[in-house]
């Protein structure tokens, strides 16, 4: 009788795990994700907390999928398949929030990234008002890293951002409310210079720069970045690195789609321009 006890464990790939709304026009949300997740080398899963009709245009209708319904998505997955690190999207309700929180508390789920969607490139509001607190308090304390732009920030902390220099100030007022790092997106701010903030609870600041790509193909940025983070997160990376290599990615993702024309409105990036190695683990 063979005793597979004794078995080398067999190779498995890196996992990463989005829990956030589907993007019917697949520029953003879910899609993107999936779309970054490959292209990075990851194995990607989903739990759908919301399905949205959508385009390039705007967003025509959001529908929350149930909160037990989301339960056992995100049970279903990690129980058989197993996580490595986790994005968070789109959590359109209250009772979306606190099945996430729930989630990762039972499954002890690792390297957690949460980008706070609330206002979608078209400018579509995306989140109902009473989730925004529900969000801070239940979600920040949990995620490894937060990623809002200065819309998202504005709403969270009840004023706007309105340069470069006020930045500092944003951030350390984002970490207040419980995050235990924030990426702060400045790419909202005009000008031909992109400034993001990465700030960690350690006191850790640095500033990620890089000349603004002239496209009108925007739409999913955010999801696409924080997707990338995380799954530079799951193959090991230690956090501000896989903020620096996201970055590099999601530049040469805007580049590459820069003059592809794809609907009538903000257009998607092209998430598969780089070389795509399935990265492999040992047991």
């Amino acid at each position: 009788m063979t005793d597979f006890s004794q078995e080398t464990p067999a190779p498995r790939y890196v996992r990463v795990l989005s829990i956030a709304g589907s993007d019917s026009g697949g520029g953003a949300g879910i899609q993107a994700d999936l779309k970054t997740f490959a292209a990075l080398g990851c194995f990607g899963m989903t739990a759908i907390t919301a399905i949205t009709a959508q385009n390039t245009q705007g967003v025509r209708s959001i529908h929350g999928v149930p909160p037990e319904m989301l339960r056992a998505q995100i049970d279903a997955v990690v129980e058989d398949i197993g996580v490595d690190a986790v994005k968070i999207g789109m959590l359109a309700a209250p009772e979306a929030v606190r099945v996430v929180a729930d989630a990762i508390d039972r499954h002890r789920l690792p390297n957690v990234v949460l980008d706070p969607v609330m206002v979608a490139t078209s400018g579509d509001r995306l989140i109902a008002r009473e989730t925004v607190a529900t969000l801070v308090g239940e979600l920040f304390p949990r995620a490894l890293l937060i990623t809002p732009n200065l819309d998202e920030a504005a709403l969270l902390l009840g004023r706007d951002i309105d340069g470069v220099a006020a930045l500092d100030g944003a951030v350390q007022e984002l970490l207040a409310l419980g995050a235990r790092g924030v990426l702060l997106k400045g790419g909202h701010l005009p000008g031909d210079w992109v400034v993001d903030l990465l700030a960690l609870a350690d006191g850790t600041r640095e500033r990620l720069e890089s000349a603004r790509i002239d496209t009108p193909n925007g739409h999913g940025t955010g999801c696409t970045l924080s997707s990338a983070i995380a799954a530079y997160l799951a193959v090991g990376e230690a956090l501000p690195d896989a903020a620096r290599l996201a970055r590099v990615y999601i530049l040469g993702a805007i580049e590459a789609g820069r003059a592809v024309r794809t609907g009538r409105g903000s257009g998607p990036l092209n998430h598969g321009f780089a070389p795509q190695v399935q990265r492999i683990v040992q047991g």
